[in-house]
């Protein structure tokens, strides 16, 4: 005869996936993720062909760029609050779906308008998958395994964005069947579609919303705050900062607040706000957004002004610049999963300590690329040491901002957490590549020398200040350490 106990387990086993399980449905969730970062940048490398093919505009060529980060930026949260009300297995789903089809559209498109279109669309499928991955992990996983699983979400991150660089200049070079740039579209074609496949067999079936609704005037907020924030931010250096771009963000910057006070007032009235304020006070997670915003800032401006002064200041092949990523994409990827791995009794301190590692590896950058010249062992020396400290520093960051959130309040973290994310990373590209350009004019391989190293050492700057705002994130995780050891 079946005891309790037993009736326990067989219905807990009925709900959760198994271990093995869980880790396949995170590989295929993380799958979609890699997707959506990906061509954040693989389409930057085909940008002079597509040129060329559909005789396109500037304007319209940056709009191509700009479209799928807008969007994308512009409806995470909303994407993280839908998962939360209609379940993030069909959000997720969703996304799969209209990012696959939208990349299909992309590859065909037969002008400039299509394609533009299509890249809005695309970056509305990648906002409503990735803030479920963040949520599933919350609720699928935990202790250690969470942990993991959040340091194998960052370690994407940090691959997807060089990956479409390198994956971008080897199609275009390929010129598959002659099809020019088309192919850094339609290689999501296969890849979304067995996702699709595999995602209602491998992610737990859906809970129902309840009587939860979905906040319309924080979303008539929301969007068009980012919105406004976002699009001149991303097209201010090309049109040579007019008004209209500097009128746009200060109109952006007042609807923040606004925002704020109105997600207030939805949750006093006991309503469903579209983001749950209250979830900025869960241990340590402030300290982390801080920090993780610093880091993208950062890494953002590293990867756009690096690219840019390879094959524009030293002729290097968009292929090969690509290239020059790789070593350290994959000490960040490597040091972004296995962190976990070192002493625990110095994990408190591997954010602050990584990011001032980097910092240091950022310096020593700078003074080897004022020379003008590669530099090519001791470029990738000390590319592959920045690499290695910032995966532990931004793994950890992300870990232990988000170990402490409470499972009812995942979908909100997740929404805070990945719209700081891809906020910060257009303020990265805004300023910090600006910046370069402004510095590297037209003069040839000395002028991108002094822009790269300038923009070198606010880089490390910037890394420095991360690690001061990880202290008080480093007190927190030392508190619960003690506190599970006096237990």
């Amino acid at each position: 005869m079946s005891t309790m106990s037993d009736v326990t387990v067989r219905a807990t086993s009925d709900i959760s996936p198994t271990a093995r399980s869980r880790w396949f449905m995170l590989a295929v969730l993380l799958v979609g993720q890699f997707m959506a970062l990906l061509d954040v940048t693989i389409v930057n490398v085909a940008m002079p062909t597509i040129g060329t093919d559909l005789h396109a505009s500037g304007a319209a060529l940056q709009l191509v760029v700009a479209g799928y980060t807008v969007s994308y930026a512009m409806l995470l949260i909303t994407g993280a609050r839908l998962g939360d009300l209609y379940g993030r297995r069909r959000m997720f789903l969703i996304g799969v779906l209209g990012f696959t089809l939208s990349s299909l559209l992309c590859g065909l498109a037969p002008n400039t308008a299509v394609l533009v279109v299509a890249r809005f669309v695309q970056g509305a499928g990648a906002a409503a998958m990735m803030p479920q991955i963040i949520s599933v992990i919350q609720t699928q996983f935990a202790g250690s395994a969470r942990a993991k699983a959040l340091s194998a979400y960052s370690a994407v991150i940090a691959s997807g964005f060089v990956v479409g660089q390198v994956l971008g200049g080897v199609l275009v070079s390929a010129d598959l069947f002659g099809s020019g740039w088309r192919p850094v579209f339609l290689v999501n074609v296969p890849v979304g579609l067995a996702v699709a496949v595999l995602v209602p067999r491998v992610v737990p079936r859906d809970e129902s919303g309840g009587s939860r609704r979905l906040d319309l005037a924080g979303l008539a907020v929301a969007v068009p705050a980012v919105f406004l924030i976002v699009l001149p931010l991303v097209l201010g250096h090309e049109e040579g900062w007019p008004a209209w771009t500097l009128a746009c963000i200060a109109a952006g910057l007042v609807l923040a607040p606004g925002f704020v006070l109105v997600e207030r007032r939805v949750a006093a009235r006991g309503g469903d706000p579209l983001l749950n304020l209250d979830v900025l006070r869960a241990p340590g997670l402030a300290s982390g957004l801080a920090t993780l915003g610093l880091a993208m800032v950062a890494y953002a401006g590293f990867l756009f002004s690096l690219a840019l002064h390879l094959q524009a200041g030293l002729g290097d092949s968009a292929l090969r610049a690509g290239l020059t990523f790789a070593p350290a994409a994959a000490a960040f990827g490597l040091c972004s999963f296995y962190w976990r791995r070192l002493p625990e009794s110095v994990h408190h301190a591997l954010t602050t300590a990584g990011f001032l590692v980097a910092g240091v590896a950022f310096i020593a950058l700078a003074v080897n690329l004022r020379s003008g010249t590669h530099g090519d062992v001791l470029l990738q020396a000390e590319m592959i040491a920045f690499g290695a400290a910032m995966g532990v520093a931004f793994s950890s960051a992300m870990t232990h901002a988000l170990v402490h959130v409470p499972l009812h309040e995942a979908p909100d973290a997740s929404g805070v957490v990945t719209t700081t994310l891809q906020l910060f990373q257009v303020v990265g590209v805004a300023t910090l590549g600006s910046l370069f350009l402004s510095l590297a004019g037209h003069s040839g391989r000395s002028a991108s020398a002094h822009a790269v190293s300038t923009v070198f050492d606010l880089v490390a700057l910037l890394l420095i200040l991360g690690a001061v705002a990880a202290l008080p994130l480093a007190r927190v995780v030392l508190r619960a350490r003690r506190a599970a050891a006096t237990a």
